[in-house]
């Protein structure tokens, strides 16, 4: 099974905390609201939530990928062809 991993471009998020309002122990934020990580490995069972509050951010700052083996694989934001 692939696992998962979290990457965000934490210099631009812009405060809208709703990748927190989705998912509280995935996306903390710091004391002036906005995300205080710059990314994880996701933890089996918690993938849902991942890829949720990744989803909820209007920025699209937040990317999940799998990596199978070695292969990286964005799952979000959609990589446009």
């Amino acid at each position: 099974m692939a696992a998962m991993k979290v990457r965000i471009r934490k210099g631009e998020c812009v405060g809208n905390a709703r990748c927190q309002a989705i998912a509280p122990a995935l996306y903390p934020l710091d004391e002036e609201g906005y995300i205080d990580t710059e990314g994880f490995v996701v933890s089996a069972g918690d993938e849902k939530a991942a890829l949720n509050g990744a989803r909820a951010c209007p920025e699209r700052i937040i990317f999940v990928l799998e990596d199978d083996d070695g292969t990286e694989r964005q799952v979000w934001p959609p990589v446009k062809s």
